[in-house]
């Protein structure tokens, strides 16, 4: 499938899109790509959302010099452009560790536009994100003892960035995980919408009692933890990750349906009947376990049709 691109806070924000239904925005982490941390989720969850995987700036088809830095910040404005652009009112965001630090940032601040949220692999503490981010993220520890990374980061992200690329995106990415002002509890309670946290019992980078934190400070939290499992959730354990999303959204749907509807996504209740927010878990148990692949419509590169 081809990349479309869209003009969004001064970038040129590369993105893949996948099926037709409520609009969904997934945030890959750091160094990573959508398409790739999210491929074993986009053919279940494109049955009944229309899915949106957007590169940050630096990553993969997003142009950026990471010599210019990589901030929170920026990666909020980007976010806000990119859902601008594409005339979401009101959306489904996923967030993993990179992007759920952008996902929990933005629904601080524009809780109005998400119908629902989730968090994967982060908490707002300092350590021992911090600490584990310095050390598994730094180009001359990867290009000495993990050369099968290195490899895969030169592939991923050097033929749009350029020679050395993927070095100064992690090296601006350590330095912006280690001076970002955290969020803080009065932060998260602004997060009134339906939310779930999502931790592997093994993740270095967030234990489990930083996660089961963060879902007692969101006013609307469930707290889902993987078992036998590290950082990626989603990608270690998907088919148990798709069964504890299809829940989330079955159980959520009525909300997330109100939510739009303030937003001026949806005229009236019976809009969402057309391809409703949980009903993909149906298709899943007709179709089967899914399979990582990419498969679906190209979008137009302006304008996205919301259900």
């Amino acid at each position: 499938m081809l990349t479309a691109f869209v003009s969004a806070n001064g970038l040129q924000i590369g993105y893949d899109v996948h099926g037709a239904g409520p609009p969904m925005v997934l945030l890959h982490g750091a160094g990573s790509a959508g398409r790739e941390d999210y491929a074993a989720q986009v053919p279940l969850f494109a049955k009944a959302f229309r899915v949106h995987l957007p590169d940050a700036r630096g990553h993969a088809t997003s142009r950026w010099d990471p010599a210019d830095g990589v901030t929170a910040d920026d990666l909020v404005a980007d976010l806000l452009g990119f859902v601008d652009a594409l005339h979401l009112r009101s959306f489904h965001l996923v967030g993993f560790s990179l992007g759920a630090t952008t996902a929990l940032r933005f629904a601080v601040r524009y809780p109005e536009r998400l119908r629902t949220l989730v968090s994967i692999g982060i908490a707002p503490d300092a350590e021992p994100r911090r600490s584990v981010a310095r050390r598994l993220l730094d180009p001359e520890r990867i290009e000495r003892e993990d050369t099968r990374w290195a490899a895969e980061l030169h592939r991923r992200h050097d033929a749009t960035q350029g020679p050395g690329a993927w070095q100064r995106l992690l090296a601006a990415i350590i330095d912006d995980v280690a001076t970002a002002p955290l969020l803080t509890p009065g932060d998260l309670r602004r997060i009134e919408l339906p939310a779930m946290v999502v931790v592997g019992d093994r993740d270095p980078f967030t234990p489990v009692g930083q996660a089961w934190e963060l879902a007692r400070q969101l006013p609307d939290a469930r707290l889902f933890v993987a078992p036998g499992c590290g950082h990626d959730v989603m990608v270690r354990r998907p088919a148990l990750f798709n069964e504890a999303m299809g829940a989330f959204y079955r159980s959520t749907e009525a909300k997330a349906t109100e939510r739009a509807i303030a937003a001026g996504s949806l005229a009236h209740p019976s809009a969402a009947r057309r391809g409703t927010d949980g009903e993909w878990l149906a298709h899943a148990a007709d179709h089967g376990p899914a399979h990582a692949h990419n498969a679906g419509p190209k979008a137009h590169p302006t304008k996205e049709a919301e259900a």
